[in-house]
């Protein structure tokens, strides 16, 4: 019986190793399936977030046509990373409209400026409240909104190079 309890601490090391590498190996799901998805946009109106573009109330997403709505912020490294993307899919024809988030005008303004400004209008969120109501819980992310402002898609993270046809598919699809 003593012998059994040498080896005990061994044992218990490889059955953890056993589960720490079948956890390694087992493919996951890296998708995060929003509960909003199919409901209206949350109503909002917030006031203009850069000097010159126009406010954003979410009344306005509602037009007809389908279009992204982007949550950034100006100290946000990954947004920065995203906006060649963001230049990209406003080039390839996309209306986007943007949310800035605990922020200021002017430094709204210098990010716009420094790495180029695709949106229509910016919204100010400064206390993240809308940010929260849309179920988003970081930046960058980003939602398809279809023509009567019901949420079709939400991706979160930056929006990589080769995830610019994939977000055109979405916004084919919201039509």
């Amino acid at each position: 019986m003593r012998k059994l309890w040498i080896w005990l601490p061994l044992a218990l090391f490889l059955a953890f190793i056993g589960l720490f590498a079948s956890g390694l190996f087992q493919p996951d799901d890296r998708i995060i399936h929003s509960r909003l998805v199919g409901q209206p946009l949350p109503a909002f109106t917030l006031p203009a977030g850069a000097s010159d573009r126009p406010a954003l109330a979410s009344a306005s997403l509602a037009n007809g046509k389908p279009r992204l709505l982007n949550i950034f912020a100006s100290w946000c490294v990954p947004c920065a990373a995203e906006a060649p993307q963001l230049m990209a899919l406003k080039q390839a024809g996309v209306e986007i409209d943007a949310i800035a988030i605990r922020d200021a005008r002017p430094d709204v303004d210098g990010f716009l400026k420094r790495y180029g400004n695709p949106y229509a209008r910016i919204g100010l969120d400064a206390r993240s409240a809308v940010q929260m109501a849309l179920g988003s819980s970081g930046v960058p992310e980003t939602f398809v909104i279809d023509g009567q402002g019901r949420i079709a898609y939400q991706h979160i993270g930056d929006i990589r190079a080769d995830d610019v046809p994939m977000i055109l598919d979405r916004l084919r699809d919201a039509q």
